[in-house]
């Protein structure tokens, strides 16, 4: 057994505040992947009051084994009012930026890609100001469900490649390496204006070599924001972890993709794809991108 290093430990959390955010999200019936993923920075994000909404779950139609989210339970219709709910919370809790994501739903015709634009029109109409980043499925290979998405003009679209393509077999049994690099390569055709992102999870047997190779690809296809953290095991029945990588190690990540041109790269043990997502909105001053 793989024991966990001291800066993997979590600094307590101001419940008071953890509350107050939990009371907002069990009043509006929301799921977020921060509660159904069991991320380890939920302390923090809710004592700042942000949370990445899950939309059209809590069941997913995939059993990644690494992933805490239901799926074993039946997938329901997609709930018309949730949308409505979702920007409700984001007025009460006065987001400046927001991540919306969903459990895969590939039983949907458009992977549920109609519910995303839903809840992009309704946080705009209560919050025109607030920045909006949406972490979607790869779709099952649907680009004109993609397009859907993006003529709804999300300000960053997230799609994380997860792990390096030689465990995929392993990690990611109903994904495909080479459909999220289309993806993503797609939303820059589409959408030339929108920042793309992906993100990773190390610790699970890849080789620096392996990463570097993933980090590379994503260039390739112009992604623009990189996030790397390390895989923690939700529980016994998940993918154990192979290894805890030093924070040492991420920061060589980080250098090695700032030389490749990423405009971002967020690479520390703890971090998540929506952990300081509001950072972009610097990013966006930074480097403006407006709709030809």
């Amino acid at each position: 057994m793989v024991v966990k290093p001291d800066w993997l430990r979590v600094k307590a959390p101001q419940w008071q505040r953890v509350g107050s955010v939990k009371e907002i999200l069990r009043d509006l019936n929301l799921n977020t992947v921060c509660e159904e993923a069991s991320c380890p920075n939920i302390g923090e994000c809710f004592n700042v009051g942000t949370a990445t909404f899950l939309i059209m779950g809590p069941a997913c139609t995939r059993a990644c084994p690494y992933c805490d989210i239901d799926f074993e339970k039946k997938p329901q219709a997609l709930d018309p009012s949730e949308p409505v709910r979702l920007g409700e919370a984001v007025r009460r809790l006065q987001l400046n930026h927001v991540v919306i994501t969903s459990v895969n739903r590939d039983d949907l015709p458009d992977g549920g890609a109609t519910q995303f634009v839903r809840c992009i029109e309704e946080v705009r109409k209560v919050s025109p100001n607030t920045t909006i980043e949406v972490l979607i499925p790869d779709l099952c290979g649907n680009w004109e469900a993609l397009k859907i998405i993006l003529q709804a003009e999300p300000e960053v679209l997230n799609h994380n490649t997860e792990t390096i393509p030689r465990l995929y077999r392993k990690v990611r049994p109903q994904g495909n390496y080479q459909r999220s690099l289309e993806l993503l390569q797609k939303t820059r055709e589409l959408a030339p204006w929108t920042y793309t992102k992906s993100g990773i999870m190390v610790g699970l047997g890849e080789t620096e070599a392996e990463v570097k190779t993933v980090m590379q690809d994503l260039r390739n296809v112009d992604c623009d924001i990189l996030t790397i953290g390390q895989y923690l095991q939700p529980s016994q029945k998940h993918l154990g972890v192979k290894e805890f990588i030093t924070p040492e190690q991420f920061k060589i990540w980080q250098t090695f993709g700032e030389s490749l041109g990423f405009l971002q790269v967020v690479s520390t043990p703890l971090t998540r794809s929506s952990y300081h997502a509001e950072q972009v909105r610097k990013l966006m001053k930074s480097h403006p991108r407006t709709k030809s």
